[in-house]
């Protein structure tokens, strides 16, 4: 009889068989091909574009709070020399920022070189740098604010100025000053624009006033230390000044700027010192232009006057329009 051959289990050293051919990639670990790696970096690259680009976006839509340095902010962008706000009311504000923090932000025009022209929330920014001065804290060197742009910054003036209207009862100096520096950031297309748009709730001889304030703010505006101060009717009377005597800007100048006031008193007796030796430009004498017939010329008027202006120079002259 023939020996049965005797069967070994197989040694744990032996390799396992080969399948490779079998189960492909997946058959011995979860590689990705390369083709994957290439399209999960472009998707997270659009993905972080899209969001860099939208942060961009609600920065200068004005959509996202900037926490802006205190020293960047220009209080002085708009209104200038505003009058102390009431101790209760500013005691008030700062117990409260001292408390819960800021809780709305400021609104502010980019002026480029990492400066910004407050347009609202003065009363904040004010109590915000007393706190600072007084408590030196980190957390009060800055200040939150929305950015606005010239495009959608007419709605942010209009209501600076009515609520400084309503609770800080403004001087014609400071609105006047207001609608020029609207103007000039390219908010309005120009300052008569501005006048009418800022201020179309008042009456037209209170809109005429602050026009006629806006020259005085193109004059001097670089020169007064106290506008805010200047009444109603002085301020009239400088511009009318300014209007009819060419040199009454220059020698006005040189007076504030020689006697260095201090305080609106003494600003004022320089106003005052410049209204009484001013000499205004004689007016132009009337021009005889024709036998029995003189002309005076101004602004949008001309007047002819005399013994022979009479209904047949009228008709001559009536014809002499009509062909032109």
């Amino acid at each position: 009889m023939a020996k049965r051959k005797r069967l070994s289990p197989a040694a744990l050293t032996e390799a396992p068989p080969e399948t490779k051919a079998a189960l492909g990639w997946m058959g011995h670990g979860t590689r990705r091909p390369p083709i994957a790696d290439v399209t999960g970096d472009a998707a997270e690259q659009s993905a972080f574009e899209e969001v860099a680009g939208e942060l961009r976006r609600a920065r200068t839509e004005g959509r996202m709070v900037l926490s802006l340095p205190l020293e960047d902010i220009d209080a002085t962008h708009l209104v200038r020399d505003r009058v102390v706000l009431d101790a209760e009311e500013m005691a008030v504000l700062k117990d409260s920022l001292r408390a819960r923090g800021q809780q709305t932000p400021i609104e502010v025009l980019d002026l480029g070189q990492g400066r910004y022209g407050l347009i609202s929330g003065w009363r904040r920014l004010t109590a915000l740098q007393a706190l600072l001065q007084e408590t030196e804290e980190d957390r009060f060197r800055t200040i939150n604010a929305l950015l606005r742009t010239p495009q959608d910054v007419g709605a942010s003036y209009l209501a600076m100025v009515e609520e400084n209207e309503i609770r800080a009862d403004l001087s014609f100096y400071e609105r006047a000053r207001i609608a020029v520096q609207a103007a000039r950031a390219g908010v309005f297309s120009d300052i008569h624009t501005a006048v009418q748009s800022l201020f179309s709730a008042a009456r037209a001889p209170k809109r005429s006033k602050i026009m006629a304030f806006t020259h005085l703010v193109e004059k001097l505006d670089a020169d007064l230390r106290f506008p805010a101060a200047i009444p109603e009717k002085v301020g009239l009377a400088l511009v009318s000044a300014l209007q009819t005597d060419k040199r009454f800007g220059a020698r006005l100048t040189k007076a504030l700027r020689a006697a260095d006031p201090q305080h609106a008193t003494a600003e004022r007796k320089v106003l005052d010192a410049a209204l009484k030796t001013r000499t205004a430009t004689p007016p132009k004498p009337a021009e005889q232009i024709l036998p029995g017939v003189t002309l005076e010329a101004g602004r949008g008027r001309i007047t002819l006057s005399g013994v022979n202006v009479d209904a047949t120079l009228e008709a001559d002259l009536r014809r002499w329009l009509a062909a032109r």
